[in-house]
């Protein structure tokens, strides 16, 4: 570390004012500062103090997401021989489902980047390290038989408009993540719904239906167990398959104070409020699901673990997280019964919700004045 330190060191002068790559210096800062700590500081006025940077907690999240990534690997490679009719061992499985995911990351991770770079080049400014994160949120979250092609117009789409027309990191409104995979979704939805997409090159006679799919059409005669679901034996997208491996991650998140347990708490409970209202209004089959079902189904976990807790476009205030994931849940819960056009409304409510957030907030602040204002007037009155 130290001969890289030195070796930085010596080529600096060249990206600093008057050097000859003057004009790259925002790269060369962020690749610097991405392998060490800044040594930057606050000289004045009122500053934080942490021993981390903000590369540094994305990469405690990026961490977090590690548990899931590996397990959907392997389910990728799983279900695909299981289609097949074939018996495989694990590295077998965890072999073919890094040839499918690797290729992926690599994708969203360079045009992601890449656009980033660019827009810190143009503007002068430091590269933002907030697509750290989403550039491996979104390999997550696609299918696993999603061309590249397509992924990368869908990550372009999500950094430029999703990030960089509101000013980029920290000052987006919805979370990128879920605009490639809403762009996705509306753009190419052939890609995106479906049975053939969720198993990477399954036989043409298996069925690979997700749950949601399943309960989409009432196929509940060999509906998938929870056992199942809760530990990922399931088709799906690598990241949102297994609960236990998200809650794992979850339990990193906590422990390092990365996310809200408020959120991720009361995610959970709106969408199993929701399902028992619908349990016991009993209209349909779907209805008639057990309501923990829901919490297991689709992307309800990894949203609430990793998407619903954005701290850029979650709710910040205490009493609003609590309204904010409350109604993710039961949001997410009603479309999918309700709307079959949209099996995962887990997606179309966090985006909902990032939009409402700031609303949500001044709503709070302004309770908490009025209630100051008369504890003010009471005082002053006696």
């Amino acid at each position: 570390m130290k001969a890289l330190r030195k070796f930085l060191d010596k080529q600096k002068p060249h990206f600093e004012k008057g050097g000859k790559f003057h004009w790259l210096w925002s790269t060369f800062e962020g690749m610097e500062s991405f392998l060490f700590v800044s040594n930057a500081v606050t000289t004045k006025g009122a500053h934080i103090r942490d021993s981390i940077d903000m590369k540094r907690t994305m990469t405690v999240v990026i961490m977090a997401t590690l548990p899931a990534l590996f397990f959907g690997m392997w389910n990728v490679g799983y279900q695909h021989f299981l289609s097949l009719g074939e018996t495989t061992d694990f590295w077998q499985n965890m072999g073919y489902g890094a040839l499918k995911l690797i290729p992926i990351i690599i994708v969203s991770y360079g045009v992601g980047l890449g656009i980033e770079f660019y827009f810190a080049q143009i503007n002068g400014h430091e590269i933002n390290e907030g697509y750290l994160v989403t550039g491996m949120l979104i390999p997550l979250i696609v299918p696993p038989n999603v061309p590249l092609w397509i992924l990368a117009i869908a990550v372009a789409f999500a950094v430029v408009f999703g990030k960089e027309v509101f000013g980029g990191t920290g000052m987006n409104v919805v979370n990128p993540a879920l605009v490639a995979r809403a762009f996705l979704f509306f753009a190419y939805p052939g890609d995106m719904s479906g049975d053939k997409v969720w198993i990477a090159e399954k036989a043409d006679s298996y069925s690979g239906a997700t749950p949601l799919g399943d309960a989409l059409v009432g196929n509940f005669d060999h509906f998938h167990t929870f056992s199942d679901m809760f530990f990922g034996f399931i088709p799906g997208s690598a990241g949102e398959t297994s609960t236990l491996m998200i809650l794992i991650g979850a339990v990193i998140l906590l422990a390092t104070g990365m996310a809200s347990w408020r959120i991720m708490f009361s995610v959970f409970t709106g969408g199993l409020v929701m399902g028992l209202l619908f349990n016991w209004w009993g209209a349909n089959e779907y209805m008639e699901l057990p309501a923990y079902y829901h919490l297991v189904m689709g992307g309800f976990a990894f949203g609430a673990v990793f998407m619903a807790t954005d701290p850029v476009t979650s709710s910040q205030t205490a009493k609003g997280q609590w309204t904010y994931g409350f109604l993710i849940g039961m949001i997410a819960v009603l479309i999918r019964v309700f709307n079959p056009a949209y099996p995962e409304g887990m997606m179309l409510a966090i985006l909902l919700m990032n939009v409402f957030a700031p609303l949500i907030d001044h709503y709070v602040i302004e309770s908490n004045i009025k209630k100051r204002l008369k504890r003010l007037k009471v005082v002053t009155n006696s």
